[in-house]
Order: C-alpha cells, then sequence, then structure tokens
C-alpha cells in the first residue's frame, strides 16, 4: 500500500492511494504482536533450552541506533512540516516513506521484545543457576531497547503527521465576545 501524505497532490490528507485511510499504529497490534512472540519464543525455548547456544545481546546496539536515528529524524521532519526547519522543502513521497518506516520498525521491535519477552519469562525461572542468568541479563536488555526503539518509532510517526489547517471557525468571535476584543 502507498501512503500519501498532506503534502501529496490528489487525494485527502491521511489517505492511502486506494482510498483507504491511513491510521496510526495502534497500541493494541504492537502488544498483541509483542504477545503473540513471546508465546512463541517462550514455547520454543521451553522444548530447546539445553540445546540453544547462550543469547547475544548483538540486537541491543542496532536497535538503540535506530532509535536514536528514529528520533532525530522524527525532530528534524517535525520542524520542517511546521516551517521551523531550514534546508531543501520536503519532498512528499519522502514523508510517506519515513512515515513506513515508523509503522514497520515499531512493528519490528514490538516482534523482537517479544521474543525477548518469552525467553526472559522462560529464563526467570532459573536465576540460580549461571547460563539461565546470563540469557535472562540479555533478554532483560534487549527487551528495553525494543521497547526504546517502539517509542522511537511511534514519535517519528507522530511526527509525520500534518499540521492540522486552522479552522474557518477559529477567526469568527465567539458568542459572548465583542468585536475587538479576545
Amino acid at each position: 500500500m502507498r501512503y500519501r501524505t498532506a503534502f501529496s497532490s490528489g487525494r485527502a490528507r491521511g489517505y492511502a492511494e486506494d482510498g483507504a485511510p491511513v491510521k496510526p499504529t495502534r497500541l493494541r497490534t504492537l502488544l498483541a504482536i509483542a504477545a503473540s512472540c513471546a508465546l512463541a519464543a517462550w514455547l520454543a525455548v521451553r522444548a530447546t533450552f539445553a540445546s540453544l547456544p547462550p543469547l547475544p545481546w548483538t540486537a541491543v546496539p542496532a536497535m538503540l541506533l535506530l532509535a536514536i536515528g528514529e528520533t532525530g529524524i522524527g525532530r528534524n521532519l517535525q520542524a520542517r512540516i511546521r516551517g521551523r526547519g531550514s534546508g531543501k522543502p520536503l519532498v512528499p513521497t519522502a514523508v510517506a516513506q519515513v512515515a513506513a518506516l515508523a509503522k514497520a520498525s515499531s512493528a519490528a521491535a514490538a516482534a523482537l521484545g517479544g521474543l525477548a519477552a518469552g525467553f526472559l519469562i522462560y529464563a526467570i525461572g532459573s536465576l540460580d543457576k549461571t547460563v539461565p542468568r546470563g540469557d535472562a541479563a540479555a533478554a532483560g536488555i534487549t527487551l528495553a531497547s525494543a521497547a526504546v526503539l517502539t517509542g522511537a518509532a511511534l514519535y517519528l510517526e507522530n511526527c509525520c503527521r500534518a499540521p492540522r489547517p486552522p479552522d474557518a471557525q477559529d477567526d469568527l468571535p465567539s458568542a459572548g465576545s465583542r468585536p475587538g476584543r479576545p
């Protein structure tokens, strides 16, 4: 599905090319992704824990760097959409691509966080042993970095929204006010 933004010509703000509304990512969708991945990971780890290698922590720096990058892009993009940023004018398709990146990042981070949560839930029952303790620490740190990336992706998605146009009603005086007075 291709996205249209407020800067695209043709359709109204917030609609996909096929006419369906483009909606923000819902928290319950991300929670459902995370919960299903956690269940799948817990079942898989429960059946194969003895034969698994130690849980790697290499996803942590990657997710944190992505979160930093997405936050920076969001701040820049939001300023440029509101007319406060400097640089070239925004290309309409770039905003749609960034919105698609944000939606994909939040879903991927929820899935990775769910996998880490499932591993953590299993490993927490064996903290008295050395290997599960190390795996639990790696899973906990991975879960935390996935949560940070999810938050950054939701922030970036929010920054892609076009400001609402000024309402014609805002310019009219209210019923109880006098002309010339606020």
